[in-house]
């Protein structure tokens, strides 16, 4: 299938954009991007992916060409958008696969639905954000008090400080541009809401088996938070990348897909 990129209107009337590859009789896999991102950081990985894996990146609501809704933008209501997505697209169960705080939207997802969930793969995502002093210390100087249009040198900053030079120079522009068609409200209530979340404390409610990958090099998280995230899933394996970053798919793509071929296999033998 071709990585044009589609529209979907859900139940709910957001607009998702989306793109689709891979055999529509493979397993169904859903790559969701993290804070202000879009489907395209998944780009690289998705060249990678075996055709067995019926593979859809989507846009989540405020973020790229998805709609921008006044409210509505806790994890629930990421969440939900997944699931209504997986409704439109008749997706029973799939593997949901969560890059950086895409992660957090996967397991709320997982939470309240187990049976729509097949496995569970954290690309670089934290076990929690809540009560995480960084995290905090960046919403008290620069993202509480942003405004439209949203400065792009502290966009270009942001990013940058979670990619580090090994990675793709085209992609990390890619990824600028798409930060900044992201509005300053999207930015802070998307943020408030991370800050917000309580799922580590119910990660235990998780039945689908789980991978996290975690690169050594990763600026944003440590190997203890990692540990402390595949600890707290009840089937979970951890598998660190070395000399490799926060971004590692954009660094590692075929490694990273040929890790996730392998371990959607386990899933359906």
């Amino acid at each position: 299938m071709k990585n044009d990129t589609h529209h979907v209107e859900l139940q709910n009337g957001i607009i998702m954009p989306f793109v689709e590859m891979g055999s529509s009789d493979g397993v169904p896999l859903l790559l969701i991007h993290g804070y202000t991102g879009s489907w395209h950081v998944f780009k690289p990985l998705l060249r990678h992916l075996p055709e067995s894996i019926h593979a859809f990146a989507i846009t989540l609501r405020g973020h790229g060409n998805a709609s921008r809704p006044p409210v509505g933008y806790t994890l629930q209501d990421f969440a939900g958008d997944v699931l209504k997505f997986m409704d439109e697209m008749s997706i029973e169960r799939a593997v949901l696969v969560g890059g950086s705080s895409g992660g957090l939207v996967a397991r709320r997802v997982a939470i309240g639905n187990p049976k729509r969930i097949l496995g569970l793969v954290f690309l670089g995502s934290p076990s929690s954000l809540k009560d995480n002093k960084e995290i905090r210390e960046i919403w008290d100087e620069t993202i509480s008090k942003l405004t439209d249009p949203v400065d792009p040198s502290f966009v270009r900053e942001f990013i940058e400080g979670v990619v580090n030079d090994t990675a793709t120079k085209g992609y990390v522009k890619d990824m600028i541009q798409t930060s900044l068609h992201v509005p300053a409200r999207v930015w802070k209530d998307t943020m408030i809401g991370f800050m917000n979340d309580d799922s580590f404390d119910r990660l235990g409610e998780i039945t689908a088996p789980s991978l996290v990958i975690w690169g050594d090099r990763d600026s944003v998280l440590s190997r203890q938070d990692q540990e402390a995230l595949a600890a707290a899933l009840p089937d979970a394996r951890l598998l660190v990348y070395d000399d490799a970053s926060h971004l590692f798919y954009f660094q590692e793509p075929e490694r990273t897909a040929s890790d996730l071929a392998n371990f959607v296999s386990l899933l359906i033998k």
